[in-house]
């Protein structure tokens, strides 16, 4: 604690650490990015840049579980599993909702991605970077297409009887899941294989088709997306710089910045951009002071900051071009139209057509919703 501030590590006394990048003014509007973001600067006139965003929770896991389920703490349904359960499905040869990594790992692990108290059907299915997307997709050695349709019809068989016996709404999910695991040892083959994309967009997005990457990850999203998956997170996690925060931005920038920008790009040329919503953060930001440590090692770093960070979003009926909200000339406090964590969400669900205030599933004797009893739709961002 630092007066009424929760910090994970830095020091009282800390001084102020400066920008290591040089910053430029871009688009009609003029917005301001460090030269670590090149090709954002060149879609900044189709992206909605938030700079005055906030949240509750000072570590990694608490904030991303937060700002996926609205709770710190593991059980809630996330966002993802509140759309898929609002929307449906639009497609039946893949999950309606899709998780990827390509980072160092997932400080708040499936939580992030769970279904809670929603039936189970709603849980995020994560795929692997490398092999088949999913374990256990591809048919072992000795059986055949014939033998896989007999035995799940078999299975599916029993577990109906015993739905219609005791009513549990999990061996529904388990019936579906069964039959959608036997149809993505077809769809997630070819869902995966990237040779028909052509060079130049693999070029836009820098992605080496055989390789794992986050460019790779932005280029599946977008055919996901055109095959009717509702919702999909990617996960690069490696953030943390507490120490050396030039060279983890120079890293980190270069993983993901030609590949953001281009899948806002691919979706638009493509017409695709209108209903889809792309948002693209963090869980908290970084604080202004140094952190230096030697007895841990670290030296020019930046400690966790949830007071203020900033995201950007675009497409799917957010307001292009435009910079909401404003912190202190430190980037330490906001001082203009702060956008809660739950603000957030209550307006991811409204550019999807829901009211978050009425988008509820009763548990445990009370109606419970993403944004819980907080939250408001932040109408400046809307186109």
């Amino acid at each position: 604690m630092i007066g009424d501030q929760r910090y994970a590590f830095i020091r009282a006394d800390a001084g102020v650490l400066g920008p290591r990048f040089p910053f430029a003014r871009h688009g009609q509007n003029g917005v301001e990015l460090s030269e670590m973001l090149p090709h954002l600067a060149g879609i900044v006139d189709d992206i909605c840049l938030v700079r005055s965003c906030r949240t509750d929770q000072f570590n990694h896991a608490p904030a991303q579980i937060f700002f996926n389920t609205g709770f710190s703490q593991p059980g809630r349904p996330s966002l993802g599993s509140w759309v898929v359960y609002g929307l449906g499905c639009e497609t039946s040869d893949l999950p309606a909702f899709v998780v990827m990594s390509t980072g160092a790992g997932i400080s708040g692990g499936a939580a992030n991605w769970s279904s809670g108290f929603l039936p189970t059907l709603y849980t995020g299915v994560r795929f692997r970077n490398t092999g088949d997307p999913i374990l256990n997709v591809s048919l072992p050695p000795g059986v055949d297409d014939r033998l896989q349709r007999d035995s799940l019809d078999l299975v599916r068989e029993l577990n109906q009887r015993q739905l219609e016996r005791v009513g549990d709404p999990e061996i529904a999910s388990r019936i579906a899941s069964y039959e959608m695991a036997y149809r993505l040892q077809t769809s997630a083959p070819d869902l995966m294989d990237l040779r028909n994309e052509s060079p130049e967009t693999l070029e836009l997005y820098g992605c080496d088709p055989a390789k794992p990457s986050f460019a790779r990850a932005c280029l599946l999203a977008r055919r996901m997306v055109e095959r009717g998956v509702r919702f999909v997170n990617i996960y690069h996690e490696g953030w943390d710089a507490h120490s050396d925060v030039a060279g983890n931005l120079k890293s980190n920038c270069a993983a993901t910045d030609q590949a953001s920008a281009a899948l806002v790009k691919d979706l638009k040329q493509r017409g695709m951009l209108d209903e889809t919503l792309v948002v693209w953060g963090g869980e908290f930001g970084r604080t202004p002071m140094v952190e230096t440590n030697a007895a841990l090692g670290r030296s020019l770093g930046r400690d966790h900051h949830p007071q203020a960070f900033t995201m950007w979003l675009a497409g799917g009926g957010i307001k292009p071009g435009l910079v909401y909200g404003a912190t202190d000339e430190l980037g330490f406090n906001i001082v203009e139209d702060p956008v809660h964590v739950h603000d957030l969400q209550a307006t991811i669900l409204h550019c999807l057509g829901f009211d978050h205030e009425r988008l509820t599933f009763f548990h445990q004797g009370r109606h419970y919703r993403l944004t819980d009893v907080h939250g408001r739709v932040v109408k400046d961002l809307l186109a």
